[in-house]
């Protein structure tokens, strides 16, 4: 995964060379924290929120991406199980007040 790539996509490719300098990599990227951001520079919230989010999406990607990888020759394993799911949303429209005791 190219870092400078990746930064310049969220458009905040002006710290690419703090993490070029700091030797964040594919690798240290998904684990960064909010202090490790504020430590090599990115002292905007806002930039520092882009980025958690980003990463936190990253981290998402990957973790989904080894799961779903079985190894070469093995067999794929299903374990869920999809069930129906009915909501019903009721007040506000008289209905619990329909005079019943």
């Amino acid at each position: 995964m190219d870092v400078a790539a990746w930064l310049r996509d969220l458009g905040l490719e002006r710290y690419a060379s703090a993490f070029r300098d700091n030797d964040i990599d594919a690798e240290v990227l998904p684990k960064l924290t909010a202090e490790d951001l504020i430590s090599i520079g990115v002292t905007s919230v806002g930039h520092r929120r882009k980025l958690l989010d980003a990463l936190a999406g990253l981290g998402m990607t990957v973790s989904t991406a080894v799961v779903a990888a079985p190894a070469p020759g093995a067999q794929a394993q299903v374990d869920a199980e999809r069930r129906q799911l009915t909501v019903m949303f009721c007040g506000g429209s008289g209905f619990l007040d329909s005079g019943i005791s």
